[in-house]
């Protein structure tokens, strides 16, 4: 969806979106409207009981006087408990509504109430909504077989006071948008097209934005000794890689920050083969890598001053001849070695180098890994939120308060020298499964041995990568989770 900012001027044709605060009921555009249209908004909200609730809609069609102009009635609440985060949930309700209505472009007048009329800021968080609620993931969708790709509106014209500085303001946050819909993307796309050389391809994109992207290849990941790394690939045809992309706009003496994902294209488990239902869905496994690129985007498209690097190791785990066995040991690239238990624990197998790679090269200031890791942690917090493991308090504080701006969920976790213990085996330095129970938390354990004591946390994605329902900004799909916290985390701490 396209955005746009103007002036209050009311159009007489098209879609005018106007919103209803559940105590003041019609606003002063509003009641323009309404006078134009001889009462037809105020009948409207009496005939549907329409009291202005958060999620309430209602279409008005061809006023009386209006015949050309269709207006679409969205409740806001209560406008002055209104914040930025309202904000943008209103406005996804904005887009959501937008969809039932014939049309490609409408007009949304961000008028609040009372001694908060207007205002840039919020218009702009308005705008952010309904941008984040309008992706739909539809390439593949085509005029065959009865279905089309979508038809719905797709320029929104926001009107406020002040829309200079709306459109300066939505200027960063559309940016951080643009990232989180990569993320989508990436994390939408089938695995048949997502190889491990696609998802590299699509890194290099990012260069058009000034990062720098290097890419190593099994050849060069087997000189530095990743082969934890090359073992998960090894069952596959498509050749293993580890994008590295680096943003460097905070100078050379500011603090570094690294963001580390998983980025296993699909997930067959190895010859420790997951059963066939819902097998489907590992085209998502590679959600905590989307996650690192896409906030790259966002960190790179908005021009933030601050020094960032990305690392993804990509991947494809698949029960081939030559697939990794139950039973094999492996030495990572750290010359720890690993007895590998169960093949389809394999995003550690994955992190492990790319930590130890990181931490190694670029020495930054703190590590954080983003995965897809296990479904223990779904069992421990469901599909609401993400799991949080940190070796440092500060860093775990900052990156909560981070998620907290932005309205994603995370919660912190246990790390405990009793489960590290857990994870010991008398033919190797460690294995990479421990016992049934805790199982989200000896993998973040598994993953700390790997840090060498630079301040760390890992974020285990795995039940919100991905939703089977609506959320309050988007539809169902690809969340793009967290590439909005990894924006303000590194907008608070690390910007120059």
């Amino acid at each position: 969806m396209r955005i746009s900012f103007a002036e209050l001027k009311l159009p007489t044709s098209g879609v005018l979106v106007l919103l209803v605060d559940a105590e003041v009921r019609l606003s002063v555009s509003a009641k323009a409207v309404d006078k134009a249209t001889k009462g037809a908004l105020a009948r409207a909200l009496d005939a549907a009981k329409f009291a202005g609730k958060k999620g309430e809609s209602l279409s008005v069609i061809a006023p009386q006087g209006r015949e050309k102009l269709t207006v679409l009635l969205v409740g806001a609440g209560k406008a002055k408990d209104l914040d930025c985060l309202r904000a943008q949930e209103i406005g996804a309700q904005v887009g959501k509504a937008l969809n039932a209505v014939s049309g490609s472009s409408a007009t949304l007048v961000s008028e609040m109430f009372g001694a908060r009329a207007g205002g840039p800021e919020l218009a702009a968080n308005l705008a952010l909504g309904a941008r984040l609620r309008s992706y739909s993931y539809d390439k593949y969708l085509t005029k065959s077989g009865g279905r089309a790709r979508s038809d719905g509106i797709d320029r929104l014209q926001v009107m406020v006071k002040g829309a200079r500085d709306a459109r300066r303001r939505y200027g960063v946050l559309g940016a951080v948008a643009d990232g989180v819909d990569v993320a989508r993307d990436l994390v939408s796309e089938p695995s048949n097209v997502k190889s491990p050389k696609w998802m590299a391809a699509q890194c290099r994109k990012l260069t058009k934005l000034g990062v720098k992207v290097e890419v190593l290849g099994e050849a060069q990941m087997r000189k530095l000794g990743m082969n934890a790394l090359l073992a998960v690939g090894q069952g596959s045809v498509r050749e293993s890689q580890l994008v590295i992309m680096r943003w460097n706009g905070g100078g050379k003496d500011a603090k570094t920050v690294s963001f580390i994902g998983k980025g296993v294209t699909f997930d067959t488990g190895g010859i420790s083969i997951k059963p066939a239902g819902g097998m489907e869905d590992m085209i998502w496994d590679m959600g905590g890598a989307g996650t690192v690129i896409g906030a790259m985007r966002a960190i790179a498209g908005r021009k933030a001053k601050a020094n960032v690097i990305g690392v993804v190791g990509l991947v494809e785990n698949m029960p081939d001849g030559n697939a990794q066995r139950p039973g094999d040991i492996v030495t990572t690239m750290s010359g720890q070695t690993v007895e590998v238990i169960n093949t389809d624990a394999e995003g550690r197998l994955v992190l492990a180098d790319a930590l130890w790679y990181t931490q190694k090269r670029f020495k930054p200031d703190a590590m954080i890994d983003f995965a897809t890791l296990t479904g223990a942690i779904m069992v421990a917090l469901g599909r609401e939120y993400a799991g949080l493991y940190a070796s440092d308090e500060e860093l775990a504080k900052n990156f909560v308060a981070a998620s907290q701006d932005v309205g994603e969920k995370v919660w912190r976790m246990p790390l405990d020298e009793a489960y590290d213990l857990q994870i010991n085996t008398p033919r190797a330095d460690m294995k990479n499964v421990g016992p049934r129970w805790g199982g989200s938390i000896t993998a973040a354990q598994f993953l700390q041995r790997y840090t060498n004591g630079v301040p760390w946390a890992h974020i285990d994605i795995a039940g919100v990568a991905w939703s089977d329902k609506e959320q309050p900004l988007m539809a169902r799909g690809a969340t793009g989770f967290a590439v909005r916290t990894l924006d303000q985390f590194v907008r608070n701490h690390y910007e120059t």
